[in-house]
């Protein structure tokens, strides 16, 4: 068994035009720091935005898309503000107050959070507290997925365009996102977390 360990945040939220998008950004993986960017569309398509063929490659072998595109993708962050740039899309959003979860989980240890056996413990629990949210699960080609959260912030506003259009203003992430077995909490919100995959 290979297992693969992705440092990073993970961030989504809705948009009024019912387009849910989720960006992760990783400062350490086996891929090297990367971004990425997750978007279901209102009518259901689920497009993924990867900035290279390695990416796109492992991320569609995890999780499921309708289509993909290779696009430039470019993460910038000022203080609490975060604008990505990947291919037709633009996004910003501001990263708020800490959440009551971030707050619990700060006073955990990190070694705890992250381990694949704590996510495979809180998982029922993530079911019932977080609509959508689970922290273990099957992924695609029979590989096995932990989600450690470390922290957690609230994301207060949002703005995104896809080809030039406005998607509307900031919403919850409602319906849950359809990429894999779980979807990012319906509050928009922005997670630190570990993510480790196991490949048989």
């Amino acid at each position: 068994m290979s297992r693969y360990v992705f440092d990073g945040d993970i961030s989504g939220f809705g948009t009024q035009s019912g387009t849910r998008l989720v960006v992760g950004h990783w400062t350490a993986s086996p891929l090297g720091e990367f971004t990425d960017v997750m978007v279901e569309f209102a009518d259901g398509e689920r497009l993924l935005l990867a900035p290279s063929p390695e990416v796109r490659d492992f991320v569609t072998a995890t999780y499921t898309f309708d289509r993909h595109e290779i696009v430039d993708v470019v993460h910038r962050r000022v203080d609490d503000r975060v604008s990505v740039e990947a291919g037709d899309l633009r996004l910003g959003f501001t990263v708020g107050s800490v959440t009551l979860l971030g707050r619990l989980l700060a006073v955990m240890p990190d070694a705890v959070v992250t381990a694949p056996w704590f996510c495979t413990l809180s998982d029922p629990i993530a079911r019932v507290l977080l609509s959508g949210v689970r922290t273990r699960g099957t992924a695609g080609g029979g590989r096995r997925e932990f989600y450690g959260a470390r922290g957690q912030h609230r994301i207060v506003s949002a703005s995104a365009s896809w080809r030039g259009d406005d998607l509307g203003g900031l919403t919850r992430v409602e319906p849950p996102v359809r990429f894999g077995f779980g979807s990012t909490p319906a509050a928009p919100s922005s997670t630190a977390v570990r993510t480790t995959v196991e490949v048989r």
